[in-house]
């Protein structure tokens, strides 16, 4: 049997903790149910000073405490439910160190939704592919450059370390794993009893940009006001920029350090987002959504929005359209 960890850290969500029971309890019974010997030994694992939180028990599993250094083959970070993702990473500080130490031994790691934070905190995914929520992604790329972030991708895996996107991403990176360590014919199965499409492989079009606002750089926030004022009219980021009491070298370095992305991205942001808009909420002709988002040229629009959104404007629209 696979040893498997499933880590309930502060701040976790109880959903994902509780997806990822149901696939594995789902693979389990598919094995039972053939006289099979199961294929997974899920233990439950957190903080010393926390795994008495339970009684020593969660929905019939034992709590366990990361202290006793057993080795897990497989670890599996949920995603959290947290207003403040540095504060929450502080407070799951000490298995930043277990994680490490897990790793070396040959464990492997997978992260679901907002947990890759946890994940990307203990430095395993420097230099790794990675993907979190779309609507996340801003954040984490300014809180962990070196890591290569695939924001549009549903699941990643660089070696020994797996990440999926946001909320029922989470459900294919556990169909991934079933997959690995049981067969196609088991996540098959488990797709059908969960009816998820195994066909997916992008999350970018569920996405809302949501620019990093918290920060104390006057500069930086200076050029995000220009450019969320300005997004129609401008033709250069110079242009917008040439007010600002700093040099255009400075701006442009705090701007990508603090948001993650230079200032030309989240000008594009800004008005795909903006095209996004008028495409859900709308019946203008796909000219006038151009237009009205800053664009001149047609063709670069449809480049750009397919890019940043992972399909055409038209079937954006068709997808999304709400009147």
């Amino acid at each position: 049997m696979l040893k498997i960890g499933i880590l309930l850290p502060h701040d976790y969500r109880l959903l994902s903790v509780a997806a990822i029971l149901d696939v594995l309890e789902a693979a389990n019974k598919i094995y039972s149910a053939s006289e099979k010997a199961m294929p997974f030994d899920i233990g439950l694992y957190q903080i010393t000073d926390e795994s008495t939180n339970f009684n020593g028990s969660f929905h019939g599993y034992q709590v366990r405490s990361i202290a006793d250094e057993k080795f897990i083959e497989l670890i599996l970070i949920p995603a959290f439910n947290t207003e403040n993702m540095r504060q929450t990473i502080m407070k799951n500080y000490a298995y930043l160190p277990w994680l490490n130490r897990q790793f070396q031994r040959g464990a492997e790691i997978g992260s679901f939704c907002t947990g890759t934070f946890l994940l990307a905190a203990s430095g395993l995914l420097n230099g790794k592919i990675a993907t979190t929520h779309v609507d996340a992604c801003t954040a984490f790329t300014a809180s962990f450059p070196e890591v290569l972030l695939r924001g549009d991708k549903t699941v990643t895996q660089d070696g020994r370390l797996y990440t999926s996107g946001g909320s029922t991403s989470s459900f294919h990176l556990l169909l991934h794993l079933v997959q690995r360590y049981c067969s196609k014919d088991v996540a098959v199965k488990i797709a059908k009893i969960f009816a998820i499409d195994m066909d997916r492989n992008r999350q970018s079009y569920f996405s809302t940009f949501q620019p990093l606002r918290d920060h104390n750089d006057t500069i930086v926030a200076m050029v995000q006001q220009k450019i969320e004022a300005n997004y129609r009219n401008a033709e250069t980021i110079e242009e917008l920029i040439k007010d600002v009491p700093s040099s255009r070298r400075n701006v442009l370095r705090r701007f990508k350090q603090i948001t993650g992305i230079p200032p030309i991205e989240y000008l594009q942001q800004i008005r795909i987002e903006a095209a996004k808009k008028l495409l859900e909420q709308t019946n203008q002709h796909m000219g006038e959504v151009i237009f009205s988002s800053g664009y001149n040229d047609p063709k670069a629009f449809r480049r750009i929005f397919r890019k940043i959104v992972g399909m055409t404007p038209t079937a954006y629209r068709e997808k999304f359209q709400t009147n």
